[in-house]
């Protein structure tokens, strides 16, 4: 490569003024860190989660970092609730830029034993509520024809993992799901990507057994889990223009648990 073009590449800065992002499941752990990373970027942030109550410390710490931000309640798998929070976002803002497909929940349990109600709530929140809010933000985008779509999945939907097979079936049909509407919105100038964090640290990872833990930190090649900012990072590059020419992909933040 030529000293130039080398040159070129180094300190790209990630500068989201001005973009208005809609991040997901944003009250705790990832979804937060995702949240008060794309406000430090630049953006007005717009949080969604099942309460106001449980949005309040995410929108304090960006606000109290001077960043612009807003929290709305919903759940993601209504489309009622979904559409409601779209049309009032856009109403206010007239445009959405970016979306982060970020909530989920698990109901673990073996698949012999597991309850039908545990497999759709799954399905519903993690897969539907992805269906959703990209088909509601896509029109907007669309019209736009900019816009940067991130979703959130799992190395478990890359790899399985025993008693989650209702979580890592949601989380595979996310990567399925993004590698086709990635195909679909591309020639609107809107980009669709996965991000898949392995063992990242939250309150799930946080109250696993200390013997767990050390079992699992030996089969990652770095020997740590990932934290919410780790995947923080990712997401705000992605949503960025710098990231026009990737779209269809899964980037595992794994600490090399599958490579």
């Amino acid at each position: 490569m030529a000293d130039g073009a080398n040159s070129a590449t180094v300190g790209v800065r990630v500068e989201l003024t001005g973009r208005v992002a809609l991040v997901t499941g944003a009250s705790r752990g990832i979804g937060r860190a995702i949240a008060v990373k794309l406000a430090a970027c630049g953006a007005t942030v717009v949080g969604v989660a099942r309460s106001l109550d449980g949005l309040q410390a995410t929108l304090e710490s960006i606000r109290e970092a001077g960043g612009s931000t807003e929290g709305y309640a919903a759940n993601v798998a209504s489309s009622i609730d979904v559409q409601r929070v779209v049309d009032e976002v856009e109403a206010k803002y007239q445009r959405i830029d970016v979306l982060v497909n970020n909530a989920g929940v698990t109901r673990d349990g073996l698949m012999l034993r597991m309850e039908d109600s545990a497999w759709q709530e799954v399905i519903d929140t993690n897969l539907k509520g992805t269906f959703l809010f990209t088909r509601a933000v896509g029109v907007s985008m669309m019209r736009a024809r900019y816009g940067r779509i991130i979703n959130i999945s799992s190395v478990a939907g890359l790899i399985g993992n025993p008693g989650q097979a209702n979580y890592a079936a949601s989380k595979a049909g996310v990567i399925g799901f993004t590698k086709t509407v990635a195909r679909e919105l591309a020639s609107r100038g809107i980009t669709v990507n996965v991000v898949a964090p392995g063992f990242v640290t939250t309150d799930m990872t946080e109250g696993l057994p200390d013997k767990i833990k050390t079992e699992v930190k030996e089969r990652i090649p770095v020997r740590r889990f990932g934290t919410p900012e780790d995947i923080a990072d990712l997401v705000c590059y992605l949503a960025s223009p710098s990231a026009s020419y990737l779209t269809g992909q899964v980037i595992a933040v794994d600490g090399g648990l599958t490579a």
